[in-house]
């Protein structure tokens, strides 16, 4: 149990260090398009893509609940 704890809170731990390091770099448009100061994760990809998961896990769901 501890293990799995673990495991979990490293995970939202990185997720929030990568979210920090990613808010305090300024985006390649304001520098004049330099991809100097990248970000790590592209967050609107990343928004976009856990909508569609989060979506598709409801309908599925709802597909096997009425059964």
């Amino acid at each position: 149990m501890r293990t799995l704890f673990g495991m979990i809170l490293g995970a939202l731990m990185l997720v929030g260090g990568v979210y920090v390091y990613d808010s305090m770099q300024t985006s390649s448009v304001a520098n004049g398009g330099a991809p100097a100061n990248r970000t790590i994760v592209n967050w609107d990809v990343a928004a976009a893509d856990w909508k569609a998961l989060k979506t598709r896990a409801h309908e599925d769901w709802v597909k096997v609940s009425s059964k």
